[in-house]
């Protein structure tokens, strides 16, 4: 037989993204996966979950828990495991081929989606169960996965006439595919832009391991010799803070906020009028007045009324504060001869300079004692005291960037708890923001799956041979993502619909905002804010200081947030979006708002990614969840150890551990006795004495 032959008639190998993973506990064989593997794969899984389902739709047999929404958990396992994949390793690490494939997968996978929830006869079956609940002798976990999984069909147009189930489809279909041109279109914005520094006098004012960032930025370009500033969160905002030339300060504010409306190709504007617009449709097509109605409906807040007090009780004082603050920069930059007024580019910088006359506390005196390890540490440990877990290194296993470490995690029994991947470098390939997500997420409806949780974050990594250092916020966010992270590792539920961070979206902020209180424990700030050369721990003064400068230019951080949230709302507020500009609205809306020219949003509308992905009508979650953590911390304050082991039990059970099996409010009141009191959280912020 010719080789030729031969080469046609060798067995097919299989798909290594649907084959068995041999690896140790199972972690993706990230080596042997290739872009066209991604495309046969998603074809195939998607074949297999539509027979899933359509068998389950069609079974003759009376619906049962077991046969229709069991079954239904069990369903599409070959297909989430792939997405898990995927849809990691597209935000966290892209490439041009990758890009293609989710632009061709994204209207592909909305047409599945919407297929399943507007099939009449499997929602028929759900109606039936959801009917006969009472009945049924379902235990409190099945009851749940029941009645959400009713609600989910219902949310999604079950029950809409098939003229309007088509339109809704295709409304599901463009929106998929628009989201996911905004997202690639801020990733091409931040990749394409970058301030090359070639003089000492550009330098003015950078910190050494802010030039140690941008060396490296510069050699990743190609540009040795050259100091590189990107549009990394953790280049850009330091340069602000930092440089001394305000002529460069400039240039990359303006490149910062203008990411998605430079022209051209990337430019978002008609983009997200046309989100908007289709939103509005699809909320009228629902049943509902405007899309923020509709999106919040199966929240803790309910209705946008409830999420608008909360936001304005916040803005008065937010905007009072940040008066304050802008008139001492004022005041700061004349005394140093600058003849101009404080703009969007300046703030930072005379913030940092103000904080150090005030307070004596500047970036460059905590850095050297919040080394990236000695965070992790410290995160780590804190997961050890409250709820029993450790932590082992593994060396000899799969990662998809060389950067990216793993660790298993055990109980206190020594029993496998879940793999935790920690991805924490800045990279072209990378969009910008920090953010939790799972490989694989824990249920056991089909055998005991253990969690693969991912924390990715964009810190500036330190000089070849040199620790990676960070601000307290860098280190805040890793708390905050770690905690999030724990939210998928400790869930101990069955059904995969529920499971870990599944939760209503302005609940699921909880964990991780609750959890960046300890890192300023004094305790935990003894042991682990070590000096990275001396290994001496910080001074008990300099820890003095950094606690009275907490709330700092908070009345800045606060009108920047919640004037994100705000115009936010009022985007998915509209009845109507035709001919929507949006760039206008936003303007139009801060300016009624009375937004200090000074500051500007901390996501404007074109790079807002926020409300293309999970968060539309609800960037407001991380204040409704800092009600709750500034409450749920007291309970710890109150019994007067923040390690308290019965407060730390009762937290696992009812929050970290019960991912969706109790309404969101139920769980907190499950936890705190009461529900949550806004004092607190206007107390943290210092909005209130």
């Amino acid at each position: 037989m010719p080789a030729a032959a031969k080469a046609r008639s060798k067995p097919k190998a299989p798909n290594p993204l649907l084959a068995r993973w041999s690896t140790a506990f199972a972690i993706p064989p990230f080596e042997k996966f290739t872009p066209a593997d991604f495309r046969a794969a998603f074809a195939t899984a998607l074949k297999e979950h539509k027979a899933e389902v359509s068998a389950i739709a069609r079974q003759a047999s009376r619906p049962s828990f077991a046969n229709t929404i069991a079954a239904l958990e069990k369903s599409g396992r070959d297909l989430n495991r792939v997405s898990g994949v995927f849809f990691n390793l597209s935000g966290a690490h892209t490439s041009p081929e990758l890009q293609e494939i989710e632009r061709e997968l994204a209207p592909q996978l909305a047409a599945h989606d919407s297929a399943i929830m507007l099939n009449g006869k499997l929602y028929a079956r759900i109606e039936d169960l959801y009917k006969r609940r009472d009945k049924l002798k379902l235990s409190d976990e099945q009851r749940r996965v029941l009645e959400l999984t009713h609600t989910w069909f219902v949310r999604a147009g079950a029950k809409l006439k098939p003229k309007a189930k088509a339109r809704v489809a295709e409304i599901n279909g463009r929106l998929a595919t628009l989201s996911t041109q905004f997202a690639q279109n801020v990733l091409k914005d931040e990749q394409d832009w970058r301030m090359v520094l070639d003089h000492e006098r550009d330098l003015a004012g950078l910190p050494d391991s802010l030039k140690a960032a941008a060396v490296r930025a510069a050699n990743d370009a190609g540009l040795k010799g050259k100091y590189v500033i990107t549009l990394a969160r953790s280049s850009v905002e330091p340069f602000l803070q930092f440089s001394s030339r305000r002529d460069l300060r400039e240039q990359a504010f303006n490149a910062w906020i203008k990411r998605g409306e430079l022209g051209g190709k990337t430019d978002n504007r008609k983009i997200l009028a046309e989100i908007v617009e289709l939103r509005a449709e699809l909320a009228k097509l629902l049943g509902f007045e405007t899309y923020a109605d509709y999106s919040l409906d199966d929240t803790m807040a309910r209705t946008p009324s409830a999420v608008r007090d909360l936001l304005h009780a916040v803005w008065p004082a937010a905007v009072k504060r940040a008066a304050q603050e802008c008139e001492a920069l004022q005041e700061r930059a004349k005394a140093e001869g600058g003849n101009f007024k404080i703009a969007p580019w300046d703030w930072r910088f005379y913030a940092e300079k103000e904080r150090k006359a005030l307070y004596d506390v500047d970036e460059g005196a905590t850095r050297p004692y919040f080394s990236l390890d000695s965070v992790i540490a410290a995160a780590f440990d804190t997961a050890g005291k409250l709820f029993g877990l450790k932590f082992k290194a593994l060396a000899d296993v799969p990662r998809y960037h060389p950067d990216v470490r793993v660790w298993e995690v055990t109980d206190t029994r020594g029993g496998h708890v879940g793999i935790f991947m920690g991805d924490y470098f800045a990279r072209p390939s990378k969009r910008s923001g920090a953010w939790m997500s799972a490989f694989r997420s824990q249920a056991k409806v089909a055998g005991d799956v253990r969690p693969i949780i991912v924390n990715v974050m964009n810190f500036a990594q330190g000089e070849e041979g040199e620790p990676t250092l960070l601000s307290l916020d860098d280190a805040r966010t890793l708390f905050h993502e770690f905690g999030h992270g724990l939210h998928g590792l400790l869930s101990d539920v069955t059904y995969p619909s529920i499971s870990g961070t599944s939760v209503a979206r302005d609940f699921v902020e909880l964990p991780s905002q609750l959890y960046e209180h300890w890192l300023t424990v004094p305790d935990v700030l003894q042991r682990f804010a070590v000096h990275h050369r001396t290994g001496k721990p910080m001074p008990a003064s300099l820890m003095k200081r950094l606690k009275k400068a907490h709330n700092f230019n908070q009345g800045f951080a606060t009108v920047e947030y919640v004037a994100s949230a705000l115009v936010d709302m009022e985007l998915h507020g509209l009845k109507e979006a035709d001919d929507l500009d949006v760039s206008e609205f936003e303007r139009d809306t801060l300016e009624r708002l009375g937004m200090p020219q000074e500051i500007v949003m901390r996501h404007r509308t074109p790079h807002f990614l926020h409300i293309i992905g999970g968060y539309a009508a609800g960037y407001y979650s991380y204040l409704w969840s800092e009600v709750m953590d500034a409450d749920a911390f007291a309970a710890f304050q109150e019994a007067g150890d923040p390690f308290h082991k019965p407060t730390a039990r009762k937290l696992k059970k009812m929050i970290y551990s019960a991912g969706n099996m109790r309404d969101p409010l139920k769980a907190y009141v499950a936890f705190r006795g009461r529900p949550p009191a806004i004092e607190g959280m206007l107390k943290k912020r210092g909005l209130v004495h």
